[in-house]
């Protein structure tokens, strides 16, 4: 699957920025497996659909909506501990898959001069292991976590920050996302948003937040090749 909706830019795309986790590693299976395992262990039933929801998602939504969802005294510091610590055992013993055309898109966007940061709400630390076990972490002139910014994902506070860390404005950057809160943020920020789908497809409320839907990274190269014709 393939999409491109041609965008009105008052300035040219000079800049991509990347969520991590879904979109560059397959790791969201492993969000969903473990948060599921570890509200089990409290004795909650968690569904694919709770952790959906909170794909994304800065503590302060994340908290009060699990509470709505299993009361209040749901014990989400204890149950994020533990989905944690299973989560990283598991890394660390097995590690993580590359996403499908991560490095083809990460070539052509350097090659072309683009400049490139990721946007995660993975604890920094974490991050830069990760992207440096992948051999990726050199691509990227800067990279923002969720430890670095006030206010997490949906709001636009860490896509505002990489685009200024590049020097770029949001308008001048393209985002690459794979979950519907980093979609909000980054087009709450200004970005143009390209979707890679991972767990989930975009339903009508993320569709119109969208300039591009690409079945991977590497078919992402096309919205860039296009923007050379329709830019000033």
């Amino acid at each position: 699957m393939q999409f491109f909706k041609g965008v009105e830019m008052d300035k040219k795309i000079k800049g991509a920025i990347f969520d991590m986790d879904g979109l560059m590693l397959d790791t969201e299976k492993l969000f969903l497996r473990f948060w599921k395992e570890s509200a089990a262990e409290y004795g909650y039933n968690m569904t694919d659909e709770n952790v959906f929801s909170i794909r994304s998602l800065s503590r302060k939504y994340a908290v009060p909506l699990l509470k709505e969802l299993f009361g209040e005294e749901f014990p989400f510091n204890e149950v994020r501990s533990r989905r944690i610590s299973l989560m990283n055992e598991y890394i660390d013993k097995y590690g993580f898959e590359v996403k499908k055309g991560l490095f083809e898109i990460l070539d052509y966007l350097s090659d072309n001069n683009y400049k490139i940061a990721v946007a995660t709400a993975t604890a920094r630390e974490r991050a830069e292991e990760y992207l440096k076990k992948i051999n990726a972490y050199e691509y990227f002139d800067a990279v923002i976590c969720g430890d670095m910014v006030k206010n997490g994902k949906p709001d636009p506070d860490i896509y505002i920050t990489a685009s200024e860390k590049l020097g770029l404005s949001p308008r001048e950057c393209t985002a690459f996302e794979d979950s519907p809160n980093g979609i909000k943020s980054a087009y709450s920020a200004g970005c143009h948003v390209i979707m890679i789908p991972d767990l989930t497809q975009p339903d009508d409320e993320i569709k119109p937040l969208l300039s591009g839907i690409y079945e991977s990274l590497d078919k992402a190269v096309e919205f860039f090749e296009k923007q050379v014709n329709i830019c000033p």
